[in-house]
């Protein structure tokens, strides 16, 4: 048990990262059992340890895939922790416990321990099984997404830039883009943004070694976090990984899944399958259109990867017209329901339209529309209902 507390002191000791991402403050800390959902590499063990660091020695550090809980269970680390006058359990990659049970466990915690507050991170792929342990009327769930532009300005500079909401940016844009742009090149640090800035872990990266990276995340989804969360054999992940380079040639498109499963060698229920996991795992986007049912299996209407730079590490940057889609469907997504659109690009909330375009794109394709918007590159503050494409990404 010592051994556990060695880690947690030394890792919580030597981190060194001062910033704090935009979820941070809205997680409520105390209440006593908090989950903290991401994709791979956003930064959620960071924002784990840096919580854990406040606590001092009342809280303890542990991540789950550690051989320490071959022999032991996460009960015994908590009882222990208690018993010693702990007050905070920070428990890293749930889904890689070697115990099916984790959820009956954390309960029994929750339910035993009434002065112990336990926090725990999982794979975006997770979902809180309510038939096993009914954890899910006890855990306040968070999601924490990549690096918004604002964000990535914020990392870089230290600029202190505030988020705006997604009606403050479609009601007042032109003024909001004049006061930073006035601040900073926004055209020029977006662009470095695109390429390598949706991971924290760009801070200590090339361009060259953080594209490198960022393919690792994408393999280690596939070869790690699919299979801790399913059962998925070998040949399934060779044709989870066919899939993406199959892709990487193509989107954004309306996928035709019979050629699709052909190029690929599945069926089309095991494609809709893999088009589910990817999402989830945070590589792809799928897109669903405004007259597809709830809960009904339907194919989706636009395909995209789920941000820039899993384009970056795919070697697919170049695609100036699908990196700008990639990337507005990652903001406009963080704002409600995102559908595709048979007219424009993008409809949110079954209201607002969007149309995503280079400098000189023009309403043509969404006149007339009510609520419709062009989101246009490479201009530092809009016009009207045109907003510059960089300002979507201070909505977090």
């Amino acid at each position: 048990m010592e051994r556990i507390y060695e880690i947690s002191a030394r890792l919580t000791a030597e981190l060194d990262a001062p910033l704090r991402r935009y979820l941070y403050d809205q997680i409520a800390w105390s209440d006593r059992l908090i989950m903290i959902k991401g994709a791979r590499g956003v930064g959620k063990t960071t924002m784990m340890k840096q919580r854990c660091k406040e606590n001092g020695r009342c809280g303890v550090y542990a991540s789950l895939d550690q051989l320490f809980f071959n022999d032991h269970t996460i009960i015994e680390l908590a009882d222990y922790h208690y018993k010693h006058g702990g007050t905070h359990l920070y428990l890293d990659e749930v889904h890689r416990y070697p115990r099916p049970n984790w959820e009956q466990e954390l309960k029994n915690i929750y339910d035993s321990y009434p002065g112990l507050h336990v926090v725990f991170t999982g794979s975006s792929l997770l979902h809180l099984n309510s038939k096993v342990a009914d954890l899910s009327r006890r855990v306040a769930v968070y999601d924490l997404r990549g690096l918004s532009f604002r964000e990535y300005l914020n990392f870089t500079g230290n600029y202190g830039l505030e988020a705006l909401s997604l009606p403050d940016i479609l009601s007042n844009h032109r003024t909001s883009a004049a006061k930073i742009s006035s601040q900073i090149r926004v055209i020029g640090e977006f662009e470095k943004y695109l390429k390598k800035g949706y991971y924290p872990f760009f801070m200590d990266s090339s361009e060259f070694t953080y594209a490198q990276r960022v393919e690792r995340l994408v393999l280690s989804v596939i070869d790690i976090d699919i299979p801790a969360i399913t059962s998925i054999e070998y040949e399934t992940q060779q044709k989870l990984k066919k899939l993406l380079v199959v892709l990487s040639e193509q989107v954004p498109f309306v996928p035709n899944m019979t050629s699709l499963s052909r190029d690929v060698g599945v069926t089309r229920n095991q494609l809709m399958k893999f088009f589910t996991l990817l999402s989830e795992g945070a590589i792809l986007r799928t897109l669903m259109d405004a007259t597809t049912q709830p809960k009904r299996a339907s194919k989706p209407e636009k395909i995209l990867f789920d941000n820039p730079s899993v384009m970056q590490a795919l070697g697919i940057i170049h695609k100036t017209g699908t990196v700008r889609e990639s990337f507005v469907a990652s903001m406009l997504s963080f704002a409600g329901e995102l559908l595709a659109a048979k007219e424009g690009d993008f409809l949110l909330d079954r209201t607002y339209l969007f149309e995503v375009g280079g400098k000189s794109k023009g309403f043509s394709q969404i006149a007339d529309k009510p609520d419709s918007f062009v989101i246009a590159d490479n201009i530092e503050t809009g016009i009207g209902n045109k907003i510059p494409i960089w300002l979507l990404g201070f909505m977090y």
